[in-house]
């Protein structure tokens, strides 16, 4: 598999499109001792956990990979976290993990799939209420991770218990903690220059023990052929750089408590403050009030440790003993010049985190990620040699509301709704094409590969799970499927959790958005027991494309799919198309413009041969039974 401009080309030359899961959403958490992020008891012992068994036990592995062959999938975004590799302190490394991880990607070669790993992290860690860092990270800046609910540094699932506020957790971005270990992190030579740990700068500290933990994967994996490369890290966040004024709240809108990132600082430093609450409803984020935070004066800073930001600068106390801000717009310029949290931070990171991984995996693609929301920066043509763009997207109001709305979405550029079942598809078929744009126009038409789409199961109020009818969760996941289609794109849906529950969703943070569920397992023998809008998942696609794809679209309602493809003269291969016996068991009819077709049923693979065709060729393919909902 090797890059070619915006396509990815297999050993014959033709184009591969790439189709496939992250596995999976419950390697965010321990599995020893089983610390889903409802579970407070055992939660702050950080260093005698285990991630061995995430995504699944090894003797599972059979049964999830021949699954989703069969659905089809030919790609997997695999997930470790740093916390997972490291979690025992700076430098130790779990070698039981790192072997368990080798054997998983192993077996899932020898089903056929090829894979990248993604270092996942959501708002740092588990302990500022996401995953992905360990929590000495933490304690290396200084930070307490058992006063982050006291002070709002974060709302963490496991400390705040249930009912947890359904997607509350991204407002972790904005907090102390998060916000604070970023900013070192990617900028920490700029804004925190007199932070050092064990006389070590701490961005060069924190940048080091990350990428050094990746090294270890890739020294176990590169062996492996049919792993292709490594993410850089899973949405990355800028935390405080380029905020322009402290005082005030410059980001999106977000529920709950919402501190400005000065009222964030003062609570970490054991000063109370009122804060503005903002609730989500249909129209939107409105502020429902206020509230006092941290009326106990408790400082997130341990023992003997001060503010990071106090030491750096940032504020000091007046001649009365009162905190006062000394820069309001600290994070924003550096040396008088305004930083560009891109150009300045994200892309040197980077750039050393692909060298480093190339070092000891050579041929490894990079899949790039940058801010959710955010523009990847300008890329010099050099500098992109094997990148692959891997954004983010998904169906905003499907997602944050867990409502299906066929006639409404909100367009996030403007604020404004968008009305209409015609007009929300094009909207969402205009967003993805948004993503492609900007791999052409800032990272010099290297391939995009959608690393995360997907749509919550759990949606009005997990109905679906007391009627057994997935009818809206079907409409959901088919009109992100269409909009991938109109712009050919590659994509990993989010996600596969093999342990996922209908009471506890992916355990982390209330998600549900699993494809599979043991609890929608009603007939184990059934290879497709237990999936979940399959009818929208399963759809015909071509894997391999002789030539050059030009537009495809799969009709649910009909079971008709068509391809249009500019065929490669000098191809002697076939195009290849998946077409699943889940729509098309009982025959299928096809017509082709040019050459010739033959399906073999067993492998669910169409071969066109269109081979001598100069023209655009097209192909459609219809079920020979009428459609039902499953």
């Amino acid at each position: 598999m090797r890059t070619d401009g915006r396509w990815f080309r297999d050993r014959d030359g033709r184009v591969l499109m790439l189709r496939g899961v992250n596995l999976g959403g419950s390697t965010k958490v321990p599995s020893k001792p089983p610390l889903t992020s409802d579970v407070r008891q055992g939660f702050f012992e950080h260093r005698n956990i285990s991630f061995v068994g995430r995504p699944f036990p090894l003797e599972e592995a059979d049964e999830h990979f021949a699954r989703l062959r069969e659905w089809g999938f030919n790609f997997l975004r695999f997930l470790v976290t740093w916390e997972a590799i490291e979690h025992q302190g700076p430098g130790i490394y779990d070698q039981d993990y790192l072997d368990y991880v080798y054997k998983v990607a192993k077996k899932a070669g020898e089903y056929g799939f090829k894979l990248f790993v993604d270092p996942h992290q959501d708002v740092w860690s588990r302990f500022s209420g996401g995953d992905g860092a360990p929590g000495w990270t933490f304690e290396a800046v200084g930070l307490d991770i058992t006063k982050f609910q006291d002070t709002g540094a974060a709302i963490v699932h496991n400390t705040h218990g249930d009912p947890f506020p359904k997607m509350i957790w991204p407002t972790n971005y904005t907090k102390l903690a998060a916000a604070t270990m970023f900013t070192l992190f990617f900028g920490g030579n700029d804004f925190a220059p007199a932070t050092f740990i064990d006389g070590e700068p701490v961005q060069e500290y924190l940048q080091r023990h990350y990428i050094n933990s990746i090294r270890q994967v890739a020294r176990k994996l590169k062996d492996l052929p049919h792993v292709v490369g490594f993410d850089t890290l899973n949405e990355p966040s800028r935390g405080y750089i380029g905020w322009q004024d402290l005082t005030k709240y410059e980001h999106l809108q977000k529920q709950g408590n919402r501190p400005t990132p000065w009222q964030s600082i003062l609570l970490g430093a054991g000063y109370p403050q009122t804060v503005e609450v903002w609730k989500l409803g249909l129209t939107g984020m409105r502020r429902s009030g206020r509230r006092r935070i941290n009326p106990e004066g408790q400082r997130v800073w341990l023992p003997g440790r001060d503010c990071i930001w106090w030491e750096n600068g940032v504020w000091d106390l007046d001649a009365h003993g009162k905190p006062e801000l000394l820069r309001a717009d600290y994070f924003s310029h550096v040396n008088g010049r305004p930083v560009d949290f891109g150009r300045d931070y994200m892309n040197p990171f980077i750039r050393r985190f692909a060298s480093e991984i190339r070092n000891d995996f050579p041929r490894a693609l990079i899949f790039i990620e940058h801010e959710v929301m955010g523009e990847p920066a300008q890329w010099q043509p050099e500098e992109t040699k094997n990148f692959v763009y891997a954004p983010h997207w998904y169906d905003n109001i499907t997602l944050i509301l867990k409502r299906y709305l066929p006639f409404l979405t909100i367009d996030l550029a403007n604020g404004r709704p968008v009305i209409g079942r015609k007009k929300v598809q094009e909207h969402c078929n205009q967003e993805l094409g948004r993503l492609k744009q900007q791999a052409a126009e800032r990272i010099n038409n290297v391939p995009t590969l959608v690393g995360e789409i997907g749509i919550p199961f759990d949606m009005h109020n997990k109905k679906a799970y007391r009627t057994n009818d997935f009818s809206a969760q079907i409409q959901a996941l088919d009109r992100s499927m269409q909009a991938l289609e109109a712009n050919l794109l590659s994509f990993t849906l989010w996600n596969y959790t093999a342990d996922n529950t209908n009471r506890r969703g992916d355990g982390w943070n209330g998600e549900d958005l699993s494809l599979f569920s043991r609890d929608q397992q009603h007939a184990p023998r059934d290879i497709n027991s237990g999936g979940r809008a399959l009818a929208a998942a399963l759809r015909p696609w071509p894997f391999r494309v002789a030539g050059e794809p030009l537009a495809m679209h799969f009709d649910l309602n009909t079971r008709t799919y068509t391809l249009n493809v500019r065929p490669d003269p000098n191809q002697e291969k076939p195009t290849e198309i998946y077409v699943p016996r889940y729509h098309f068991g009982d025959g299928l009819s096809v017509k082709v413009s040019a050459g010739t077709w033959e399906y073999d049923s067993e492998y669910q693979t169409l071969f066109w041969n269109h081979q001598g065709s100069a023209e655009p060729a097209t192909l459609v393919c219809t079920a020979m039974t009428d459609s039902t909902s499953k």
